[in-house]
């Protein structure tokens, strides 16, 4: 039984009265523990799918799963990262994440909760910016905020929808190294699924990636490095270098191909 997934979901727009297919019988399921990353061409319905996880939207068909169970809207088990970094303009860092906590657990005092803001600050690396306004951050301080006030309101499922992408190359991969860090040293095994274009993002932090097409999986790969990675010591790796050119020779396969899992080399 999985985590959390979707079971033949699709998803039309409407856009003043022309039907634009969004999701076309969407299936898949993420364990417990499990970091999945969705790839895929530009507008092949990640996000989207992303947006029915998170139960801001509904589907036309098909079901949200948790646990194995029927699920409709949001709630406190899942807890979202977006591209942009969705911070109150007009509070502090350290209020925006006491904010969330507020949120999910308004039986906590707030100097309870304030100091728990700090602490998750602290491993996001913004120990010294507590005080300072969005607008004094640069992006990636920014969205490291946003990290920090996801994860302090402790949900089971991390849902994250290409949390780097409007971001440098230099902060990007400080942020991956980052995620890694925290998830592999945290006492609480989060259960995450993450949107991306970018195939060496996906196959450094994940344990399998799927790659969707014509609006569903179209393949399934597995990712068999063990855990913790090394950036710079898996990229040297010819296993890395065969997986990575399987995941980018997906985005050439015809789209009505069979589905099928591959499995990376061991190392």
């Amino acid at each position: 039984m999985g985590k959390i997934g979707l079971d033949n979901v699709k998803l039309d727009y409407n856009d003043n009265g022309t039907v634009y297919n969004a999701l076309d019988g969407l299936t898949f399921d993420v364990k417990e523990g499990e970091f999945v990353s969705l790839i895929g061409s530009s507008g092949c319905g990640k996000s989207t799918a992303l947006s029915v996880l998170s139960g801001l939207r509904n589907p036309d068909s098909g079901t949200l799963l948790i646990d194995g169970q029927p699920t409709t809207g949001t709630g406190k088990n899942r807890g979202v990262v977006f591209q942009h970094y969705s911070l109150f303009p007009w509070m502090t860092v350290i209020k925006n994440v006491e904010y969330g906590i507020r949120q999910v657990f308004p039986e906590i005092p707030q100097k309870d909760r304030l100091n728990e803001a700090k602490k998750y600050l602290e491993k996001v690396g913004l120990a010294e910016f507590i005080n300072k306004y969005p607008f004094q951050l640069s992006g990636g301080m920014q969205q490291r905020a946003a990290i920090a006030r996801t994860l302090a309101m402790k949900p089971e499922i991390l849902l994250m929808d290409e949390p780097f992408g409007a971001i440098d190359a230099k902060n990007r991969v400080v942020l991956q190294d980052l995620l890694l860090h925290i998830l592999e040293e945290s006492d609480e095994k989060k259960t995450v699924i993450f949107v991306t274009h970018d195939v060496d993002e996906a196959i450094l932090l994940s344990d399998r990636i799927l790659f969707m097409d014509q609006k569903k999986i179209s393949k399934e790969i597995a990712v068999n490095f063990p855990r913790p990675r090394n950036r710079e010591e898996l990229i040297d790796r010819e296993a890395y270098r065969t997986l990575r050119k399987r995941v980018v020779n997906l985005f050439y396969y015809e789209s009505d191909e069979k589905s099928e899992v591959e499995g990376g080399e061991g190392i």
